[in-house]
């Protein structure tokens, strides 16, 4: 099976080891799996929260020609960290014969990786929440300490 990469981290403060170690792992699994890498879209600095990502929005609007079968992330948590662009994007892939594959996790093609997968989209997106949560929660009490 043809397949592209897709890769991305999300903030200014992680650096182009993600990536490398995104893209080592991928390799493997292609490796491993008989899949055939050709190509890759990369994202930096960009948050899996929207879809409004360059590489990402490429990506779909290429899978109209057809080139190839499967999308290979990481993890799930790299496509999105939005259960309802997930669910868009995918079925824009899936439209054209694309299915996105998890190289970290094992997710079934028979109905329980339905609930897998929707489990694992929950959890990314309520991580992304709970960190934005926290973040502001730390900008709150840092403000009030400067003022004190």
């Amino acid at each position: 099976m043809n397949v592209v990469i897709y890769a991305r981290y999300s903030s200014h403060s992680q650096t182009e080891q993600s990536i490398e170690g995104q893209l080592h792992t991928c390799y493997e699994y292609a490796r491993n799996n008989g899949h055939i890498v050709i190509g890759e879209y990369i994202d930096r600095a960009q948050s899996g929260t929207t879809d409004s990502r360059v590489e990402f929005q490429r990506m779909i609007a290429d899978s109209d020609k057809h080139t190839f079968e499967g999308v290979l992330v990481y993890q799930l948590d790299r496509f999105a960290r939005n259960r309802y662009d997930s669910a868009i994007n995918k079925a824009k892939l899936k439209k054209n014969g694309v299915r996105v594959i998890s190289a970290r996790e094992n997710i079934s093609d028979d109905a329980s990786g339905i609930l897998v997968e929707g489990v694992l989209e929950s959890m990314a997106e309520y991580y992304s929440a709970e960190l934005s949560q926290k973040i502001h929660r730390g900008y709150g009490t840092h403000r009030t300490k400067m003022f004190i």
